[in-house]
């Protein structure tokens, strides 16, 4: 069934033609991954085809209700039904809402209003991972169309079956998930690059052969003086022959050249290209410790005798829901608190997500250069590698967007004299292609690294350790990502199957219990069989709501 039809879609700022779609539709089974560089026109797209922006020219036409999450607008709790709002642990009408049950109340109500198609613009924001994995859950049973502006590669992979990358202003359809996309993408652009190889050194030879036979032609000789007339007849006769065979020959290659199908080269596009100078080098093998570690505001405990160990070179992921208090303990870290203690010549970077760290006074160039050790010409190199290049280091911190800032923020770091990073949520605002180039350098990243992500695929590149925070209490795990999910899998299965064995035995118990209840003997007491009879029935209670989770 037809959702959505958009025909001829041209919309400007001032002069500038931003977008022009020439046709769109979205079908009812549609999962639809809206995919492009930072100030591609995403939003604008997505805003234009849910009715909220009128294009310059062209039409929109939706067929049914549709809903919109947008990362940007609080949300005021309308059409949330309960059902929804208990699942996704929300209160619609709390004044107090974190980022991150801000974001859980907008999916709640996009999701409560029964529409035909849902628009959801970086519906992961602020999200921790369990979050992520609810919304993923929870549009995966979306009985609707869905179109989705996301840089979490492995929600675009799990929910898309269609991708639409918008590229110069125009759009192009790629069938199948976000892996699937990039495999194409890249096929195609290899096919292009075959094509016009092929095509250039065609057109070499052919221009080649002209100009040969052009020289060829132009040598031929006058007439010698000492020929006599006849003989002079004879060679003129013969060169001239030879001069039309070859004009003639050369007109033939200059209308092949003329007919070769002209073969375009592929369009590089603006690449993030991240190098970190070297790094100081330190010595030892235990760079930061905790013993004891906790922290609580008032009443409410974050996190309490807690130990922990990084080793020099550890790449360690730091993960745990919203609201535990991970950036609590990288500040905790970075004050060296009590229980905190850090190697002597330990230099750390810190990225915070609120990029608070950026002088909104300076310019991009004055403010990187307050800390680097590097010398200006390479601050610019590395500048113009994250695609801050020219006169735009000249450009004010306080009209920077977001993912220029954290791009700035980077190169803070990276000119710096460090032997280690803490990054807090480092991906924030980036588009896919800035946070690939962001996992290559880290990947290849020599000093220590701590990092704060609710990105799976982000986490699952990069870290080789893990730290958790959760119930209150913080745990270290010597493996990756995939190795970390697999334990809990098991626990979890093993778990089940604990609770499922004493079920059957508590089950068992009621039955007997239930017997001598029915059947009585002149010595029992009824009182206590019957206080235990519904005691076990409680917890019975109890243990099959946990199998049913």
């Amino acid at each position: 069934m037809l959702i959505l039809e958009a025909n001829n879609i041209k919309k400007y700022y001032g002069d500038r033609l931003i977008l022009d779609v020439p046709n769109l539709k979205i079908y009812q089974n549609d999962r639809i991954g809206l995919v492009g560089m930072n100030g591609a026109g995403k939003t604008t797209l997505m805003d234009i085809l849910s009715q909220r922006k009128e294009p310059d020219e062209g039409s929109v036409k939706l067929y049914g209700k549709h809903a919109y999450i947008n990362q940007l607008e609080d949300p005021d709790g309308s059409m949330l039904t309960p059902k929804i709002a208990k699942e996704l642990g929300v209160d619609a009408f709390n004044r107090h809402l974190s980022g991150g049950e801000k974001t859980r109340v907008k999916i709640a109500q996009g999701l409560s209003a029964n529409s035909h198609i849902l628009f959801a613009d970086e519906p992961t924001c602020n999200l921790d991972v369990n979050g992520i994995k609810l919304l993923e859950e929870k549009m995966v049973s979306f009985d609707g169309a869905l179109l989705l502006i996301s840089h979490d590669r492995t929600l675009l992979d799990n929910l898309c079956n269609k991708i639409i990358e918008v590229c110069d202003g125009t759009i192009k359809e790629y069938m199948g998930n976000y892996s699937h996309y990039k495999t194409q993408k890249e096929m195609a652009r290899d096919r292009q690059q075959f094509e016009y190889e092929q095509y250039i050194q065609k057109k070499q030879e052919l221009e080649k052969a002209i100009t040969d036979r052009s020289r060829r032609a132009g040598k031929m000789k006058k007439t010698p003086a000492r020929m006599g007339n006849s003989e002079a007849r004879l060679h003129k006769r013969s060169t001239t022959g030879i001069q039309a065979k070859l004009r003639k020959t050369t007109k033939a290659l200059e209308t092949r050249v003329e007919k070769l199908e002209k073969k375009e080269k592929p369009k590089e596009m603006p690449k993030l290209r991240i190098d970190i100078p070297a790094i100081g080098k330190l010595y030892g093998k235990v760079v930061i410790s905790g013993e004891g570690v906790g922290k609580a505001y008032g009443e409410k405990v974050l996190f309490q005798k807690s130990d922990f160990q990084i080793y020099n070179g550890d790449k360690v992921a730091f993960i745990g829901n919203n609201g535990t208090g991970k950036t609590t303990l990288l500040r905790m870290i970075l004050a060296g608190e009590k229980g905190i203690s850090t190697a002597k010549h330990l230099k750390i970077a810190y990225f915070s997500q609120a990029l608070e760290g950026l002088d909104e006074n300076s310019t991009i160039l004055e403010d990187i250069m307050e800390t680097a050790i590097q010398p200006e010409y390479l601050v610019r190199t590395i500048l113009a590698r994250l695609l801050i290049k020219g006169d735009d280091v000249y450009k004010g911190i306080n009209v920077l967007s977001g993912g220029e800032r954290v791009k700035v923020a980077f190169a803070k770091i990276f000119v710096q004299d460090i032997n280690m990073m803490i990054l807090d949520e480092p991906t924030n605002f980036l588009d896919t292609g800035s946070i690939e180039a962001l996992e290559e350098v880290l990947q290849s990243y020599k000093g220590t690294l701590l990092f704060v992500s609710h990105d799976r695929r982000f986490i699952r590149k990069i870290a080789d350790k893990l730290m958790i925070l959760e119930h209150q209490t913080l745990t270290m795990f010597d493996g990756d990502y995939n190795q970390y999910m697999e334990s809990k899998e098991k626990q979890y299965h093993t778990g089940r199957k604990e609770i499922r064995n004493k079920l059957l035995l508590m089950e068992n118990k009621l039955s007997e219990i239930t017997i001598k209840l029915c059947m009585p003997s002149k010595d029992q007491d009824i009182e206590a069989l019957d206080r235990q009879y519904k005691a076990l029935a409680i917890e019975i209670k109890q243990l099959q709501a946990l199998l049913d989770k």
